[in-house]
This record gives structure tokens, sequence and C-alpha cells, in this order.
């Protein structure tokens, strides 16, 4: 009996710690094959046939389409250059230069990756509407309050989510990922 006991334990155990483990992978993101560049976050094998179950499972469950392998490359970021989670309380200067594509579009998104409701009815911009510096360069701005120049409407919300994708790109590996230029996430005034 002792021993039946010991057994039934052992599988409530094993069956609590994988659904829990499996749990918070799923609700946490992607946890395998990321590839971080400064803020960016990419998980270049979440569109083929090579998905790790977890990312598959997440991407089941949020109901997200990525972009497959031969499509582009969705880079994430929720944190500024300086490592402060994005707030729609805040500004931001997204500036810089992008890695090489055909086409690339910036889309900000609330903590839950949900489209913000906003005054100018606008929630991203791509590559061939906004003014360039003469180096090739782009300023964006983020922010709850009307600004100059290629401005984002936030709502203000607690959590922000910047999603850069890069379609009919040559980045496709881990080595591909070295030396590229992404750009940089900066922090203004706050409410």
């Amino acid at each position: 009996m002792r021993f039946l006991l010991d057994i039934a334990l052992v599988i409530l155990i094993a069956t609590v710690t994988g659904f829990s483990t499996a749990w918070l992978a799923v609700e946490h993101g992607h946890p395998f094959g990321d590839v971080i560049v400064g803020s960016w976050a990419a998980w270049p094998s979440a569109g083929g046939p090579d998905a790790d179950p977890y990312s598959v499972a997440l991407l089941a469950r949020t109901g997200e389409v990525p972009l497959g392998a031969g499509e582009g490359l969705a880079f994430t970021a929720t944190q500024d250059s300086n490592g402060d989670l994005l707030s729609g309380r805040c500004d931001y200067m997204i500036e810089g230069q992008t890695p090489p594509a055909r086409l690339w579009t910036l889309t900000v998104y609330d903590g839950e990756g949900r489209l913000m409701n906003n005054a100018a009815r606008r929630a991203g911009f791509h590559s061939r509407e906004i003014v360039r510096h003469a180096d090739g360069g782009m300023e964006i701005t983020v922010s709850p309050s009307v600004k100059p120049g290629d401005w984002l409407p936030v709502a203000r919300v607690a959590e922000l989510r910047f999603v850069l994708r890069l379609y009919d790109t040559p980045l496709t590996t881990a080595t591909e990922f070295t030396g590229i230029d992404m750009p940089t996430i900066t922090r203004g005034a706050c409410e």
C-alpha cells in the first residue's frame, strides 16, 4: 500500500511540475531561440518548421501569426536602450539605421499585444513613408502628446511593445545578426 501511495505522489508531483513549467513557458513568451540585438529581440525559427514546441503553443494561444522563414523577421522591444520598461506615459525617440530589408514596418502595441486607440488612428509607420536623414537613418517619436516630424501616438498605458518587422530580409541565421545596426530607443520626458 505504501508503495502505491509513493507512486501516486510521484505522478502527482510530475504532473503538476510539467503543467506548471509548460504554462510559465507559454505565458512568458518564447523561451528558446531568441536573438538579442540591443533592445530588440527576434525569434527567427518561430515561423518555420523547426519552431520549438513552446513557441508553437504560445502562437496557438495568442493567435499571433509569425512571419514565415522566407517572408521576413520580426524584432520586438519591451525596454528602451537603458533597459527600462517601455511605458505609454513617456516619450521615446526611435532613431538610427535598420537592417537590410525590402520593406519594414514599425508598430506600437500595448503590453498585452493589442493595437491602441488614439486620435490620429495611426499605429505604425513603414519604410516608404518616413522622412529620412541624409545618411538614410530615421527618427520616429513615440508619445502620448502631439510631436513634430514622424510621430506615433500612443495611449497612456502602463506598458508598450514596439515591433519592427523586416520583410524580404537576408537575415535568416544567427551568424548574420552579428554587427547589424538596430535603431536605438531613447526615453524622453514622462508624465
